[in-house]
């Protein structure tokens, strides 16, 4: 049993809403912070990363055409899927599938964005842009990991244009190239970002939405 000196102590890679929530919940009203590193939001630099602004109608072709450049197939792709309403199992298998390579293709939602560490993942594909930049930085993290090389491939529409600038500023900071087509939305970041909790970060109150747990029995979970 813990007595009266009990200390509560929570370790994060992001310090995102819903950690933001939990802190609230179960720590001291004044917690001291500790940050290792930069508070900074920024893409692994072992990641090539290649934004395409495209025609909303346009992505389809656009998919097909990267799967048959990484994937030769005459009879389709092998493929799992991984999303919220899948039951733990499902995921679960579908994780052991991809993992081991019978199933080398993965469609996932923002579910499998973050916390997962799979080995030799080469390729990233982002069909539709994240609602936050920083979202976008953990799923093309996916890939170069530990040391290795990695390519994302991001589809940019005019739907997406209010976070051009944030994009720019991480495709910058890793010195990667910056599209003239991404430019002409312009490089103006419209919400002052946080250093410590994103560009997207609000006050939360007490009685915000609690998030949905996905669990994977994976013991590669990074945070």
């Amino acid at each position: 049993m813990f007595g009266q000196a009990r200390q509560m102590v929570m370790f994060s890679a992001t310090w995102p809403l819903a950690v933001h929530q939990l802190a609230q919940e179960f720590m001291d009203p004044n917690p001291v912070k500790v940050v290792v590193g930069s508070e900074d939001l920024a893409a692994n630099h072992d990641v090539m990363q290649i934004v395409e602004v495209l025609d909303d109608r346009s992505r389809d072709a656009r998919l097909v055409a990267l799967l048959e450049k990484y994937h030769e197939s005459q009879s389709g792709w092998k493929v799992v899927s991984i999303h919220g309403n899948k039951s733990q199992n499902e995921r679960t298998k579908a994780l052991s599938l991809f993992k081991s390579g019978t199933c080398p293709l993965m469609i996932a939602t923002d579910v499998a964005a973050r916390g997962l560490d799979i080995p030799d993942v080469e390729v990233v594909i982002n069909y539709s842009f994240p609602l936050t930049t920083e979202d976008y930085v953990h799923r093309i993290g996916r890939t170069g990991r530990a040391g290795k090389k990695g390519v994302a491939h991001t589809f940019f529409t005019q739907q997406n244009k209010g976070l051009a600038g944030e994009l720019v500023n991480v495709l910058r900071e890793a010195g990667q190239i910056v599209p003239a087509s991404l430019l002409k939305f312009g490089t103006h970041v419209k919400k002052k970002e946080s250093k410590l909790y994103g560009a997207h970060f609000k006050e939360i109150s007490a009685d915000a939405p609690k998030s949905k747990k996905i669990t994977f029995n994976n013991s590669d979970d990074e945070e």
